[in-house]
């Protein structure tokens, strides 16, 4: 430790210069994404029931499966869960804790950014990527809330490197890291699965030559303890598929070739959508999510990829034409992968590949710095000040901030107050939010609040139900006569009271025996 801690201080103190732009673009990177976060932070429904489940885990309910995808009716791995536990405790169970430790988490993807980039491309690409990075507004959206996908960027960027260490570097103890990484990516989003063609294509090449080099032994043997790894940190959610009749493993094959399936392998269909897939990629990444500069660097970004790989091929340049080809292969794969999907694609689905296209980016531009004369260098240098301020522009701290969090806690708080130490059912009547938010501190001041079981109504129906609207139209919050199984197994109802809290209605409903519908707003 004193030895890694010498060598530290002894690069600092070579690289001065380099040491304050990679602490400024940290900071940078720290302040947008810890910037009243609490205000900011999603806290819906899926948070709630996350930090629910956590809040359980560490009062000693042990959890073996993660949370449900959004497509598919399939379960992810619990590792998000043990991930958020400590920063839940930490902040005493506040929800802001396990969003800081993602924002923390994507602070450390920052340094990594610019410890790969500088490894293959050099200090200016270094500097270009992990700025840039910093500063990306989705990048920083999906770093400051609490959700199992904004953990991948930082896990897929390490088990690139990790790739890249083996092979080029034949260390082959990074294939131990390899197989961890691609477990927790899996375990964040089963999207990491389009890694998987990445990881095969290099541990095939890494293969034949452990052979011309005698050390195939030693390869298989790594190969061998990162495979036992890899299905160790997978084994909770193997175990739950096999009690379950393989439910996960169905869900995946029904959902690759069902007759309802969401993915395509027409070529008619993937050929066209490779250039729209890339186009949403370069958008959402690098132009801040304007469609009028997102045509025109994807184009330009193309354009200038295409001139680095014959410039460096013409010239022969094959130390800088490995690293180039190896991140280009992990965008063209995250491209493809995404093609064969048939819905629509969401930002988060490009978090497995969020630092590649930085990464691409940054080498195009400082190769046109180093091989360009005062023009290049110029022309460099503006495109890197445009796009800096392009994200700054459109950056989500400009935003007003959506205050969820502050408004489940207020919305809890009355709930209490109103049931008087009663027993009560709840439910939530929304479009795309559920109870999740406001239960979880519900269960956590131990509000008297009991779910509506069918199969055992007189046990579990109260006297009193609550209800949230949080319909902007409000004709549409009709608690008396919605369909939701919450509010419908309560029976007849009325309307004994209702508030208007944070923005939302909450409706008392109580029964009612004369069976009259009721009608507001």
């Amino acid at each position: 430790m004193i030895i890694f801690l010498r060598k530290i201080r002894l690069w600092v103190s070579n690289n001065k210069l380099e040491t304050f732009f990679l602490s400024a673009t940290l900071v940078l990177g720290g302040f947008l994404r810890l910037y009243k976060i609490s205000h900011y932070m999603t806290f819906l429904g899926d948070e709630g029931r996350d930090a629910l489940i956590v809040k359980r885990l560490l009062e000693g309910d042990l959890v073996f499966v993660g949370p449900g995808t959004s497509v598919g009716n399939m379960y992810l791995g619990p590792f998000y869960y043990y991930f958020m536990a400590p920063f839940l405790w930490l902040f005493r169970f506040n929800p802001t804790g396990p969003a800081v430790g993602v924002a923390l988490l994507g602070v450390a993807t920052i340094f990594l950014v610019w410890f790969m980039t500088r490894t293959l491309f050099g200090k200016l690409a270094g500097f270009f990527a992990s700025f840039l990075y910093a500063v990306s507004p989705v990048v920083i959206i999906y770093s400051r809330h609490s959700w199992n996908p904004n953990i991948m960027p930082f896990f897929s960027l390490l088990f690139v490197y990790s790739i890249w260490k083996f092979w080029n570097n034949k260390d082959y103890i990074f294939i131990l890291i390899s197989g961890i990484s691609f477990a927790i990516c899996l375990q964040s989003h089963y999207l990491a699965l389009s890694m998987l063609p990445f990881l095969f294509v290099f541990l095939m090449i890494s293969l034949i030559e452990s052979i011309g080099n005698n050390r195939l032994k030693l390869f298989l043997n790594y190969c061998a303890l990162s495979f036992i790894l890899f299905w160790l940190l997978m084994l909770p959610l193997l175990l739950f598929d096999a009690k379950h009749n393989w439910r996960n493993l169905n869900a995946f094959l029904e959902f690759l070739f069902g007759s309802q399936k969401s993915v395509a392998f027409d070529l008619s269909f993937i050929f066209p959508k490779i250039f729209s897939i890339w186009n949403i990629l370069v958008t959402r990444l690098v132009a801040a999510k304007s469609i009028f500069w997102g045509q025109r660097l994807s184009l330009i970004i193309f354009l200038l990829t295409i001139w680095k790989m014959i410039y460096l091929f013409k010239r022969r340049k094959f130390d800088d034409l490995k690293p180039f080809v190896f991140v280009i292969l992990w965008v063209l794969i995250a491209v493809l992968s995404l093609s064969f999907y048939k819905e629509s694609i969401y930002d988060h689905y490009f978090g497995f590949a969020f630092p590649s296209l930085f990464l691409l980016v940054s080498s195009l531009f400082s190769e046109i710095y180093n091989r360009g004369r005062l023009f290049g260098k110029a022309i460099s240098f503006l495109f890197f000040i445009f796009l800096f301020t392009l994200s700054l522009y459109y950056s989500p701290i400009k935003d007003q901030p959506n205050r969820q969090l502050e408004r489940s806690i207020n919305v809890a708080r009355k709930i209490m107050e109103e049931a008087k130490g009663k027993n009560f059912n709840f439910a939530v009547i929304a479009e795309k939010n559920y109870e999740g938010a406001y239960l979880y501190f519900l269960e956590l001041w131990k509000a008297p609040v009991v779910l509506i079981d069918s199969q055992k109504a007189k046990e579990t129906i109260a006297d009193q139900l609550f209800v949230v609207c949080e319909y902007e139209d409000k004709e549409k919050c009709q608690p008396t006569s919605n369909p939701k199984a919450e509010v419908a197994n309560f029976g007849w109802s009325k309307v004994e009271n209702l508030w208007n809290v944070e923005g939302v209605i909450l409706f008392k409903l109580v029964h009612n025996e004369s069976g009259q519908p009721q009608k507001y707003f």
